[in-house]
């Protein structure tokens, strides 16, 4: 089944600790995202994304799956082998989980994990942008902080209108992107400092 095939998902609002807590494991991460791009995948497969056996893969596969969050896809053929999928079309930490003492901890770990896979990426961009890479790209991609004075409406603002900039781009909305585009990851975070 091919990604315009497969049918269009909800996205799953993260509120619970435990569903966190399955989440907040690097291999985890990368089945959640290797499926979450459309893709369909045995545990042997899952395993060459993550770098673990299959055999410690397919554990972490029925964790995610025990959650809601990747499904079984039909079988490629015989039926032997289990082929999975995202059962959501994306994942995004609640607005109120910092409200709720009892997930913090979660969502910390989560986020821990998180960053922690963004920042070896932006690494590995950065050791392929020694010229390797085409200069459109090199000179497309940024790297930015900034230090703003805003109030917390302000902030609501800047940040709707950044997601608002960012949605048409997503692969859930892009369907036909042109034939020279490639996956970008953007981490946009603003938080009162």
């Amino acid at each position: 089944m091919t990604e315009s095939e497969q049918p269009e998902r909800d996205t799953y609002v993260l509120r619970d600790a435990a569903v966190m807590r399955a989440m907040a494991h690097p291999a985890r991460l990368a089945i959640l995202e290797y499926l979450g791009r459309g893709n369909e995948a045995t545990a042997t497969e899952c395993a060459e994304v993550c770098g673990l056996s299959p055999s410690a893969t397919s554990y972490h596969l029925r964790a995610l799956a025990r959650f809601g969050l990747i499904e079984e896809a039909p079988s490629r053929g015989d039926g032997r082998e289990r082929v999975w999928r995202s059962a959501t079309g994306g994942i995004f930490i609640g607005d109120d989980v910092a409200r709720a003492p009892e997930n913090l901890p979660a969502a910390v770990a989560l986020m821990d994990v998180w960053f922690t896979r963004e920042l070896r990426r932006a690494r590995e961009w950065m050791l392929r942008a020694d010229g390797t890479e085409p200069k459109e790209w090199t000179d497309g991609a940024a790297f930015t902080g900034s230090a703003l004075v805003m109030t917390a409406a302000e902030l609501a603002e800047v940040t709707s209108a950044v997601l608002a900039l960012l949605e048409p781009y997503g692969r859930h909305h892009r369907k036909n992107p042109p034939a020279d585009a490639r996956r970008v990851t953007s981490v946009f975070v603003a938080f009162p400092d």
